[in-house]
């Protein structure tokens, strides 16, 4: 089963929420801004997709922040856990959990060979 992290009211969660259904393939939707994240969900995506990756800084909330904020999360693992875990908004979106791994980002072309 499918398990795919976000926010509900995000245009990239809206398009991987249209063509999974157009797939037709299920998935249980897990909110974080509604419903939070835990440290070790975020630790996985981080040891697995790397920093790069899950840190969202074209978003607005990371350029919300301010320099020392930023460089704080960046110090180390443990001050990037808890930015994310604060401001669940700097997770890239949607984060697509797979039998095989994980998609960040929406991935039109991932998407669809999860089908075959």
């Amino acid at each position: 089963m499918l398990k795919i992290y976000g926010i509900k009211n995000c245009n990239s969660m809206k398009k991987a929420f249209d063509l999974l259904g157009e797939l037709g393939l299920s998935y249980e939707f897990h909110d974080y801004k509604k419903q939070g994240i835990d440290a070790e969900t975020v630790k996985t995506w981080l040891d697995t997709l790397g920093q790069e990756v899950v840190l969202n800084k074209k978003g607005t909330t990371w350029r919300k922040l301010s320099e020392e904020e930023q460089q704080t999360a960046l110090a180390n693992e443990e001050n990037l856990l808890a930015a994310l875990m604060t401001h669940t908004s700097l997770i890239k979106r949607p984060i697509l959990a797979t039998g095989s791994g994980f998609i960040a980002g929406f991935d039109e072309t991932a998407y669809r060979a999860l089908n075959n």
